[in-house]
């Protein structure tokens, strides 16, 4: 019975505060393992399509495993790390000669601003989540089944929603090398012209991607988990049971919203580099017209251009940080207990 399955919100007593803890720390061990691979593609395309020189306002799309990040490129700076020269015949021979001549740390290069807003939006999500889905569950009674589906929702929607203004402005700040004093006056100025709404710019197509990923990836995982624990005869989800339900649920969820991704992704960039400039956009930028553009460019297989190389990267994304996390909650459940149990067991 669905009611019965094990879950990890309910089963396990720790705090708020814990659950932070756990998913800080699976989110940094994430972009830690991941920002390298996306590095090595950033220098790659840098090399296949040299950032052109003396344009302001040239932007690209960078991932720590977490979170895409609009990067806007430094206008004239030609030791930024994603115009360091190279000669690569593909990733491994870029990993190698990036290590060799640049040193290990080149492989996180780009990390530390994104990880500002990338760590507050996991631990917000994956806390909000086990609340969330803990308390849907005992409420949803026999459709207690579909409770991941409406809690991994609502989490991406309220840590979406928190995050977006602050990397609007993380985009502003780097783009135009503004003081924060000189960011407040343009962010007010803003407010005033356009409203509260110019803050949250873009994100119609980012919840229209994240919040089906989301619905999607925390049905499977617990679904997944849940089969492979009684296929296996395991009370408790091992390491394994949760790192392939992580990545196949991952996989799953990221080939359906990958025409999302593709809208958002061309958005972003778009809405960057306007915001570089100091433009206006003349043509519709609501997601269908995006859509239809890309079809009309690329065709239908345009909305599902960089499959591959999507896949390759979130599937194990959502491998290592969903059973980072999971092992972080254990941790501290087992730390809980025995807290507990100890001056019982003594005084016995």
């Amino acid at each position: 019975m669905s009611g019965q399955s094990p879950s990890p919100a309910a089963g396990k007593h720790i705090t708020p505060v814990q659950r932070m803890v756990a998913s800080c720390s699976g989110a940094i061990l994430t972009s830690l393992l991941v920002t390298p691979l996306d590095v090595v593609k950033i220098r790659l395309q840098a090399q296949k399509n040299p950032f052109p020189k003396g344009i302001m306002g040239k932007c690209f799309v960078y991932c720590n495993g977490l979170m895409d990040h609009i990067c806007v490129c430094e206008n004239g700076n030609s030791k930024a790390w994603y115009k360091a020269p190279g000669h690569f015949s593909g990733t491994l021979d870029a990993l190698v000669k990036i290590v060799r001549h640049e040193g290990i740390k080149s492989l996180w290069s780009g990390l530390p601003p994104t990880l500002v807003m990338a760590v507050p939006a996991t631990v917000i999500y994956f806390t909000c989540y086990d609340q969330l889905f803990a308390a849907l569950r005992l409420r949803m009674g026999t459709y207690s089944e579909e409770a991941p589906l409406l809690a991994g929702s609502i989490a991406r929607v309220g840590s979406v929603t928190v995050i977006s203004p602050l990397e609007l402005m993380r985009t502003k700040l780097q783009s135009e090398k503004q003081s924060y004093k000189e960011l407040t006056r343009c962010i007010r100025s803003a407010v005033e012209t356009e409203g509260w709404r110019s803050l949250w710019r873009g994100l119609g197509p980012t919840l229209l991607r994240d919040v089906p990923f989301s619905a999607m990836y925390w049905y499977n995982y617990e679904k997944g988990k849940r089969l492979l624990c009684e296929r296996y005869n395991s009370r408790e989800p091992t390491f394994t049971i949760t790192f392939i339900s992580g990545s196949v649920s991952g996989a799953i969820a990221s080939i359906v919203t990958l025409p999302f991704d593709v809208v958002k992704t061309r958005r972003q960039l778009d809405l960057g580099e306007l915001q570089a400039k100091n433009l206006s956009s003349g043509v519709s930028a609501s997601t269908f017209s995006v859509m239809g553009r890309i079809v009309a460019q690329h065709g239908f297989s345009g909305l599902f251009a960089g499959f591959f190389p999507r896949l390759i990267k979130v599937a194990p994304a959502c491998a290592i940080m969903i059973t980072t996390y999971e092992f972080g909650k254990d941790f501290f459940h087992k730390r809980n207990q025995e807290r507990t149990l100890g001056p019982l067991l003594t005084n016995a």
